[in-house]
């Protein structure tokens, strides 16, 4: 299993995208959580236009990706798990949980952070969220986080796998909790004993500054809940939260690929 993992992550991993992105957008289309206020094919022309382009300029830049840095960091035994005999079953789920924690710290600091914020508010300023948001990030943030995951791998050594696994379920995570989708109550309230559920992320792209300040987790709630930064519910409701950044409520400035890409030029207002 793992080396097949291993050898079909090229079809994996746009595999999951993509199938997530045809669920998730039908699901969202027939039972949506909160009504869109901006036309939606205009918003997931350029959010995806946005993914394609940083695919493309990340290959370009990188000689290696995340995989093979692992698999050239596992040939040099550099890192904590080559050089601790733990069999597979343990160093790979812990591995895991371990680049969770990674991610919610660079989520946090993100945020608290000026220089950071500048690039991160690219992925908040989208007026409307739903699961095209889930990748809309600066070329300029995912370079950084990039080089969070290399320095990470270097000092770790996970497995290969783990490290495909991870990429594959923070994007597939990303996708679904960003999603615009009416999960349930029932199953929203089951599910958010352990992950992000749409309705804990929502409250994170909220306009009020003490909600967009909290759940900052991506797979695992564990992290918000021990450090203090889940919120249950918004203020508002989410029917009738305004999402987004307070001062950048212009669709000009927000919306369009190019304005996506001078926003993390831009000071925050």
């Amino acid at each position: 299993m793992l080396e097949w993992i291993a050898h079909h992550e090229n079809s994996l991993r746009p595999g999951v995208f993509f199938s997530l992105l045809l669920v998730m957008g039908l699901w969202e289309f027939y039972a949506p959580k909160k009504r869109p206020t901006q036309p939606k094919a205009y918003r997931w022309f350029h959010n995806l236009t946005l993914v394609f382009a940083n695919s493309f300029i990340v290959k370009l830049l990188l000689p290696m990706g995340a995989t093979a840095f692992a698999l050239y960091v596992e040939q040099n035994n550099w890192g904590v798990f080559h050089n601790i005999p733990l069999p597979i079953w343990i160093s790979i789920p812990l591995t895991l949980v371990i680049f969770d924690f990674i991610i919610y710290w660079q989520h946090r600091m993100m945020h608290v952070v000026p220089f950071f914020w500048q690039m991160h508010q690219v992925h908040h300023a989208d007026l409307d969220i739903d699961v095209s948001t889930g990748s809309r990030f600066h070329i300029l943030e995912i370079l950084f986080s990039m080089g969070v995951k290399f320095i990470s791998i270097l000092l770790i050594g996970p497995h290969v796998v783990a490290v495909i696994l991870f990429e594959i379920f923070l994007n597939g995570f990303a996708m679904f909790n960003h999603s615009n989708i009416n999960l349930p109550k029932f199953i929203d309230s089951f599910l958010r004993f352990c992950i992000v559920t749409p309705d804990v992320h929502r409250i994170h792209h909220s306009q009020i500054s003490k909600e967009s300040y909290s759940n900052y987790g991506f797979n695992i709630i564990w992290w918000d809940r021990i450090f203090g930064s889940y919120l249950a519910t918004p203020e508002l409701g989410h029917a009738n939260m305004q999402i987004g950044i307070a001062k950048l409520n212009n669709p000009k400035e927000v919306t369009s690929i190019w304005a996506m890409c001078l926003l993390a030029f831009k000071k925050p207002k």
